[in-house]
């Protein structure tokens, strides 16, 4: 009997089915091109254990050339000499393969993420997902997280310190953390990494917000009343609502004109825009109805306060700051300064007590009970102090004799 030949790379290029449905052609030791009629070639090997004849698929014809479907072979046919079954060890593999991706680092991060977003506001769940994307999972996201050490979380941390973002790295540090003990917590591993880094990284100095000093504030005002010279009226009437309320700067692009009850002279801030998750309430001087009033026009039909150039959006993010630097404040003011002066007023006016500043100012308690606080705690206080600011504000845009800051005014 003549040995049969061999296939070749051009017999595996021109083969073809000659009219039958499909025609196997043989390589010899089980390896197969099966060719189909319509011109599909694949690779199989066939194999014979525990007195079963199988087969196994190596891939695609020509994306598997013959010398690499030899070698797959081969590779399968080793398996056999240590009595494993190829058909079951690649079935295995997979299922490794997906359990892996399933408690790799991304998926735990996604995870987390997912069942953390409620609890934030959008611009802050926004920033977590871009750290996660741009700076964790393109390095450690497709290892499985219980197998992530220091070293390797460390490496990741240093191409960020490379690029000067100290404050980056600290920050997707402790993202990273919640992740490592979200993982603890669902049984994906055993401890949390990111603590042995203690010391580790660059340390950075926290900027705050640039804020004009409270000896500032008058020009700064009287500045804003001439925005209008400049820019649009509607951005000039924010930056003045802005230093009326001293709420946050998305908290006020974002007001729905559905928030305000005109008839109470109150701006209820729902929960879900809130960066504490709490609701908050602005008490409304007739400074800040007069705003409002003029707002309104502008908006015509459109819900939000501040609509942009599509009226069923809010102005940008930046309006508000970008018209700061046209007024000559750049890095000297932002709207989140508004806060930070009145905060510094108001306490050292003496006349209100710290908690119904802090409350106005909707800060967090650090007690997750306490901070569950109703709506209206110390809302008549409240109500008088933003009529001092608000009478306050105006005198010193006027330039008229001012209400002292320090002591009780009589």
């Amino acid at each position: 009997m003549a040995i049969k030949e061999l296939l070749t790379d051009l017999a595996c290029k021109n083969a073809t089915a000659e009219g039958s449905k499909i025609r196997k052609l043989h390589d010899g030791q089980g390896l197969y091109l099966w060719v189909y009629e319509e011109g599909r070639k694949y690779w199989r090997l066939r194999y014979k254990i525990h007195d079963k004849e199988k087969s196994l698929s190596l891939g695609v014809y020509p994306v598997v050339g013959l010398k690499q479907a030899r070698q797959l072979a081969q590779a399968e046919r080793a398996k056999l000499m240590g009595n494993i079954d190829p058909s079951i060890d690649r079935k295995l593999n997979k299922q490794k393969a997906k359990e892996a991706a399933a408690n790799s680092f991304e998926a735990t991060a996604r995870e987390w993420y997912t069942k953390q977003t409620h609890t934030w506001a959008g611009s802050h769940a926004k920033d977590v997902l871009r750290r996660l994307e741009g700076n964790v999972f393109p390095y450690i996201g497709m290892y499985p997280i219980s197998t992530i050490e220091a070293p390797q979380l460390l490496n990741m941390i240093r191409i960020i310190e490379q690029r000067g973002s100290y404050d980056l790295a600290h920050r997707v540090l402790g993202v990273c953390g919640q992740v490592f003990r979200y993982g603890i917590s669902s049984g994906r591993c055993t401890r949390d990494p990111s603590g042995d880094l203690r010391g580790a990284l660059t340390p950075h100095k926290k900027k705050n917000q640039a804020a004009v000093k409270p000896e500032e504030l008058p020009e700064l005002l009287r500045t804003i009343a001439t925005y209008e010279r400049i820019g649009d009226r509607q951005t000039q009437l924010a930056l003045q609502l802005l230093a009326l309320t001293f709420v946050r700067t998305n908290e006020l692009i974002g007001a729905l004109w559905e928030e305000i009850d005109l008839s109470n002279a109150l701006w209820i801030v729902p929960a879900t825009r809130m960066k504490m998750k709490n609701e908050h309430v602005v008490p409304l001087t007739h400074q800040a109805l007069n705003i409002l009033a003029e707002l309104k026009s502008i908006a015509g039909d459109s819900r939000y306060l501040l609509p942009g150039r599509n009226p069923n959006k809010p102005i940008s993010n930046n309006t508000l700051l970008f018209a700061l630097y046209r007024l000559g404040y750049k890095g000297k003011m932002t709207g989140h300064g508004f806060r930070a002066v009145a905060s510094t007023a108001l306490n050292e006016s003496g006349l209100f007590s710290p908690d119904a500043i802090e409350r106005q100012l909707a800060h967090g308690e650090k007690n997750e009970v306490q901070g569950a606080y109703n709506r209206a705690e110390y809302l008549p206080e409240r109500k008088r102090m933003m009529i001092w600011w608000s009478n306050h504000i105006e005198a010193l845009e006027k330039g008229a004799e001012v209400i002292p800051l320090f002591g009780k005014s009589n």
